[in-house]
């Protein structure tokens, strides 16, 4: 839990399944942070969650090596997920919510729909200013997937031009 003299600079969100406390900072609203209480579906696998106003990162891990990730972004207006696999690479949906009222008029649970070409080079920009308070090793990785995002190519930043560039 945060502990802070300035309490009134924070924001309290309290999970509804469960005793989740988290906090987030109003002039830090657009860095991820990491949820350490994440459930675990599997004996070989970790995910890790980390989240902020704007996007949710989840990774899996088996000993230590990332093998898959899902990360949403833009959750105030028109979500949308990156995945990436090892073994199938690259899938971009957009997320139907379920806020929609059904006859029954319960929210129904969030899903993924198929939805093609998005702006890789953007969204490797959000995440890279967004992950500065994360592990390293992590947000590396995230940021070169997203820059290997088939038909969306970009040099690093600081990185040496290539050759035929000069």
């Amino acid at each position: 839990m945060l502990i802070t003299e300035h309490a009134s600079k924070y924001s309290y969100n309290r999970s509804k399944s469960s005793d989740i406390r988290i906090f987030f900072y109003y002039g830090d609203e657009f860095m991820l942070r990491e949820i350490t209480a994440t459930r675990q579906n599997s004996t070989d696998t970790q995910k890790r969650w980390f989240t902020d106003s704007d996007m949710d990162l989840f990774v899996w891990h088996i000993n230590g090596e990332p093998v898959r990730f899902q990360l949403g972004y833009n959750k105030q207006a028109n979500e949308h997920a990156i995945n990436w696999n090892s073994t199938t690479g690259f899938s971009h949906n957009s997320v139907d919510s379920g806020d929609e009222i059904t006859p029954s008029k319960y929210k129904m649970s969030p899903i993924l729909l198929p939805d093609g070409e998005f702006d890789a080079l953007a969204i490797a920009a959000e995440f890279l200013q967004a992950s500065k308070n994360i592990d390293e090793t992590i947000s590396d990785f995230i940021y070169a997937r997203l820059l290997e995002y088939p038909g969306h190519y970009a040099t690093p930043p600081n990185a040496a031009p290539a050759p035929e560039d000069l």
